[in-house]
């Protein structure tokens, strides 16, 4: 496995998953328990529920973000925390929407503490 960088920007993440082109998604850095991830779907998101507690940044574009229920506007800047197995997706987002997702900590989540 080839070593991942410790540092990106949004430039090269987007070129990376355009270069992939296979996923709405490209993997950027992993260690231990932690990835991040550049996340751009296109028209849809279809992502399931998550295996690991993850954090999303969104870095361009605006819609609505659901989460168990309940939807909340997002916009550049904006963090949004999903605990792990929670249903979750980005709805009537701008075609310029894209986010930097960390995924951390066991399988199933930390506990709240």
């Amino acid at each position: 496995m080839s070593k991942i960088p410790f540092h990106h920007n949004l430039q090269q993440a987007a070129a990376q998953l355009r270069i992939e082109n296979k996923n709405a998604y490209t993997v950027l850095m992993r260690n231990g328990s932690m990835t991040v991830e550049y996340y751009a779907p296109d028209e849809q998101d279809l992502q399931i529920p998550h295996r690991q507690d993850e954090l999303y940044v969104i870095v361009s574009g605006s819609g609505i973000f659901f989460r168990d229920g309940e939807r909340a506007p997002f916009a550049v800047g904006d963090v949004i925390f999903v605990p792990a197995g929670m249903e979750h997706r980005f709805e009537n987002f701008s075609t310029d929407f894209a986010a930097w997702v960390i995924f951390y900590g066991p399988e199933g989540g930390e506990s709240a503490t």
